[in-house]
């Protein structure tokens, strides 16, 4: 088998196969031997039948497959022998319009597209400067957090009369329906105008509504009315409210009890304690939008930095081809910009973790497991999770395939950025969390 290789450009090559029947007539004779082996042709005892006959039934097949295995071996061997780093698969090649006759021909050529790895150089020193932006924690900040942080930890109120954004208990009547103890919030009233009627009433007050210009949403009107989604167009729209209870939802009272459930027990016991752990809370949770931050202008730094050519039209092909169609060429188009970025970041990442020999340990895949467990627990408020119920949950986080490959993506990152920050010079910059939170969104 003859091959030979054209360069197209310094990152792609066309590698040409010219295949004999030399080439293939062992293999095809061994696929053929096999078929035999196994044939059960009436006349004759399993695999004794005469290779005429297999020829006849399997000649075609067996060639064809043997041809295939060579141009796969050969292609594979060709790539490993000249040491080529190549990027995505081999495509076969595209202004190849002879075709092949597979039925009838007995000697191929075949070409395929070669996408080449660029070289990539890069070197970095305290010559380079990054952006780092510093948070400034205001009182107003620090009003909003502890504002926030009593109504995470609040509750229900009864109160006397309604207001805005209130949680009214009432009974609907309609004749001789009556629908008891149902359960109005104030905020899901679509119409203004019924909205208003509702404000200053108090408990034993009656007044009447259309249900279905106050509660455009269907399910949640089947559910105040009780009853199916499917019987609401005939029901008859209006109702008397009669309110039995009007709640308001109250911030947490500022003690021990609501210390220990923010805090953990015996944690923070004065109001001067809650401040210095609001101030904690607000620089912890910002430095990691900070981080975050920087991050992002590293990553746009090295990749400006590097500058890295790429195949961009054999990339267009490849991740059309390795999605099996699955996105049309126009939505490859669309969102290639962004593939190209994460792509060159890749190739950096790698080449610096390859450079400085940057090591990934298990105790840094668990770590990190165990901040996105404690993250998902405190989504939920609970902010105080046992260490053995956040190591469990962080090993099934490694075990999932899919979470388990983000967390390492991420580690590979986060040690690629730590190696970054300890050369680069980093450009501390003062900004208002309110501007730090629009550049991380």
């Amino acid at each position: 088998m003859k091959i030979t290789q054209k360069n197209v450009d310094d990152l792609t090559m066309v590698v040409t196969m010219n295949i004999q029947k030399d080439d293939y007539k062992d293999k095809t004779r061994k696929i053929l031997n096999d078929f035999r082996k196994n044939a059960d042709i009436k006349g004759f005892r399993k695999g004794m039948a005469p290779m005429g006959i297999i020829e006849k039934m399997h000649g075609r097949s067996a060639m064809l497959d043997a041809v295939n295995n060579l141009i796969s071996e050969g292609l594979n061997n060709y790539i490993n022998d000249n040491k080529l780093n190549i990027l995505g698969e081999p495509l076969p090649h595209e202004d190849d319009k002879k075709g092949i006759d597979w039925e009838n021909d007995s000697e191929f050529e075949v070409s395929f597209d070669i996408a080449l790895a660029p070289k990539i150089e890069l070197k970095l020193s305290s010559d380079d400067k990054i952006t780092f932006y510093q948070p400034e924690i205001s009182k107003e900040d620090k009003a909003k957090y502890r504002s926030n942080l009593l109504k995470q930890f609040g509750s229900l109120v009864n109160v006397d009369a309604i207001e805005e954004d209130d949680f009214i208990i009432a009974d609907l009547v309609q004749g001789d329906t009556r629908i008891e103890g149902t359960y109005i919030a104030l905020r899901s009233v679509a119409d203004k105008k019924i909205k208003k009627s509702f404000i200053g009433k108090k408990s034993g007050d009656e007044f009447v509504i259309d249900v279905n210009k106050a509660f455009e949403n269907e399910t949640d009107r089947a559910a105040m009315l009780k009853i199916k989604k499917e019987e609401l167009a005939s029901v008859e729209p209006n109702y008397t409210v009669i309110v039995k209870e009007v709640k308001r939802f109250a911030e947490a009272e500022v003690n021990q009890e609501f210390f220990d459930k923010a805090f953990g027990a015996g944690n923070v016991n004065t109001e001067e304690e809650f401040d210095k752990k609001i101030v904690e809370r607000i620089e912890s949770e910002f430095a990691q939008e900070s981080e975050y931050r920087f991050m992002l202008d590293a990553r746009e730094a090295l990749i400006d930095k590097a500058a890295i050519a790429l195949p961009e039209e054999f990339l267009k092909r490849w991740l059309h081809s390795a999605n099996e169609g699955k996105f049309t060429m126009e939505e490859i188009e669309k969102d290639f910009p962004l593939f190209l970025k994460d792509f060159r970041w890749q190739m950096i990442r790698q080449y610096i973790t390859k450079e400085q020999n940057i090591q990934m340990t298990r105790e840094d895949l668990i770590n990190h497991a165990r901040k996105i467990a404690a993250y998902q627990f405190a989504m939920y408020g609970l902010n105080n999770v046992p260490q053995e119920q956040l190591d469990t949950y962080a090993e099934s986080l490694l075990k999932n395939e899919k979470e388990g490959r983000r967390i390492i993506e991420k580690v590979e990152d986060d040690l690629v950025i730590d190696y970054v920050r300890s050369v680069v010079t980093l450009d501390k910059k003062s900004i208002s969390i309110e501007k730090l939170q629009e550049l991380t969104k």
